[in-house]
């Protein structure tokens, strides 16, 4: 019987710390994308996962590359030949 003198406060303070933890998570915008885990396993090459930077940085090499090739592209093109 004494050990309910122990057991009833230990188990209020646990569950006042699982609702804060709850509350936390709430307002840390935790539950706001519940499906967007689950189906990033499906993409190869995850931009997210990088940092702001070295996204930045791969999307401008990117766009540089593809300016050369269309630029590349335009002049291998040869004029109409003359009929």
């Amino acid at each position: 019987m004494t050990i309910l003198y122990l057991l009833i406060p230990l188990s209020l303070i646990l569950l006042s710390l699982a609702i804060w933890a709850f509350f936390w998570a709430v307002k840390n915008d935790q539950f706001e994308d519940l499906e967007g885990p689950a189906y990033r396993i499906l993409f190869d090459e995850d931009e997210n996962d990088l940092p702001r930077e070295q996204r930045d940085r791969k999307r401008s090499e990117s766009d540089d590359q593809a300016g050369r090739s269309d630029a590349k592209a335009a002049s291998d093109d040869d004029p109409e030949p003359p009929r």
